[in-house]
């Protein structure tokens, strides 16, 4: 059982974290000095979690619904071609700003906003979207951090409590506040206005349904790898407000994703806890 699990780590390991991905960890974890945060401390515990495998496919199913967002990815990330790259580069920054030296992470976040700034184009009406633009820039980042949150209540190890989960939110705002973000949430309840009141401006479009039937039903991975990973995928989409589901084509099965989904969410985070650890 030992080398089933070592390979399977490695495997998930390298898909995650790309052939750089050990010389990444080491200086990630390995380089000694101060921390943006502690370890420990909420955005640790949430962002070294398993349950981040569903957090993430949630938190780019549900960033597709803002158009001026889906326009930039489209023309701008290539995630057609490169897919993996681009989870490879984004797992790197997530890790590096929550777990690496202070220096590495202001590095990295230099990094993206000089991305950031590039990305620039012409809505279909011919609206002007950047994304560096500090709205979308939070749409962004909301998306997120209540998609690992509520991936991690169902899905973590050890889900926060009480005021851990505000402190989870304020961490994580700190990130995007050094992105560009003008006034991010810092309590989960400021947290849940905000996306509230991003609702008007989110829909459905061609790109979006497009974006999401790749990830979800055409992902560039081996057979071998597929039930694992559509676990996964159903454990997300399971996890997606009702009001998401027809803008998306997503399906709405209740009591399905409450009892066949769920187990299956359990069993594939699980599994990637179990053949990660250390």
């Amino acid at each position: 059982m030992q080398v089933v699990r070592d390979r399977l780590g490695r495997a998930i390991f390298e898909r995650v974290a790309g052939p750089q991905g050990e010389r990444h960890r080491d200086r990630i974890h390995g380089r000694p000095g101060p921390r943006l945060f502690e370890p420990g401390s909420p955005i640790t515990r949430v962002h070294g979690d398993a349950s981040m495998f569903v957090g993430g496919i949630r938190a780019v199913l549900l960033q597709t619904l803002h158009p001026a967002a889906m326009r930039g990815v489209a023309e701008h990330s290539g995630y057609r071609g490169d897919m993996w790259g681009r989870l490879q580069r984004t797992s790197t920054f997530l890790a590096t700003t929550t777990f690496g030296h202070v220096e590495d992470a202001e590095t990295a976040i230099a990094t993206v906003r000089r991305i950031h700034e590039r990305v620039r184009g012409t809505m279909p009406d011919g609206t002007p979207y950047a994304a560096s633009d500090p709205h979308l820039l939070e749409w962004v980042h909301v998306a997120e951090a209540e998609s690992f949150l509520r991936a991690h209540d169902v899905y973590g190890e050890r889900p926060l409590v009480g005021p851990e989960r505000d402190e989870y939110v304020a961490q994580l705002g700190e990130v995007a506040r050094r992105l560009g973000v003008a006034e991010p949430p810092t309590t989960e309840a400021e947290l849940r206005a905000t996306l509230a009141a991003y609702r008007p401006e989110l829909r459905g479009t061609p790109e979006a349904r497009e974006a999401v039937g790749f990830l979800l039903l055409r992902p560039p991975l081996p057979l071998a790898a597929r039930p694992g990973y559509a676990a996964l995928a159903t454990a997300a989409v399971g996890l997606m407000p009702a009001w998401t589901r027809w803008p998306l084509r997503l399906p709405w099965l209740p009591v399905s994703e409450r009892t066949v989904g769920r187990a299956l969410g359990s069993v594939a985070t699980g599994t990637v806890r179990w053949a990660m650890q250390p």
